[in-house]
């Protein structure tokens, strides 16, 4: 089953001062979303692999078009996260459909390598609420710079029968990070930890 999609939205986030503080290079966030038709809204369904074939076709998509956003090359991009938030008539499972069993494959394929795991969150929702996306470093979770987060909303999603799929992707970390743990220049990516 491919996604029905109603809408797509793709935002960039700059931030080149903080704290009164010239950020250079600017820290780099974009996030990209697509708001589809819930083929299961309204009825319980045991069988959930519609969902996450779905989920398969958006980590490649979304992914793409937040490396495009950001203007770099796979290679370059140091962190991602993944997010969904069903309408009233779904269910939270369908969320986790989307996102865990194939989502983030197709997402590492995108960003090149992507050792770590992607951070994930999930939500009931309705349209105009905020969807947050966490973020992590993609080739080792120990690099708290990039322990970060970036929200989407759409004004109109999702709807009873929608869900609200979103995955965000960085060129960089926080903006001014000095909480310590691992370099982003020092980690391997070969645990996904370190």
């Amino acid at each position: 089953m491919k996604a029905d999609i109603r809408k797509i939205l793709v935002n960039v986030e700059i931030t080149e001062r903080e704290m009164g503080r010239e950020i250079s290079p600017p820290t780099r966030k974009a996030v990209a979303a697509a708001v589809i038709e819930n083929p299961f809204a309204g009825r319980y369904e045991e069988d959930l692999t519609p969902l996450m074939e779905i989920g398969a076709e958006l980590g490649a998509l979304l992914g793409k078009r937040c490396v495009q956003a950001l203007g770099i090359a796979p290679e370059q991009a140091e962190s991602y996260g993944k997010s969904a938030m069903v309408g009233e008539n779904g269910e939270l499972e369908h969320a986790a459909a989307i996102l865990h069993p194939k989502l983030g494959a197709p997402l590492r394929a995108e960003v090149e390598k992507g050792a770590a795991l992607v951070p994930s969150s999930k939500k009931m929702g309705g349209p105009g609420q905020v969807l947050d996306v966490p973020l992590g470093h993609k080739d080792a979770a120990y690099v708290r710079s990039h322990f970060d987060g970036i929200e989407v909303r759409c004004s109109d999603a999702p709807r009873a029968n929608e869900i609200l799929v979103a995955v965000s992707v960085t060129d960089s970390g926080r903006p001014l990070p000095r909480v310590g743990g691992l370099e982003a220049a020092d980690a391997k990516g070969e645990d996904g930890l370190r």
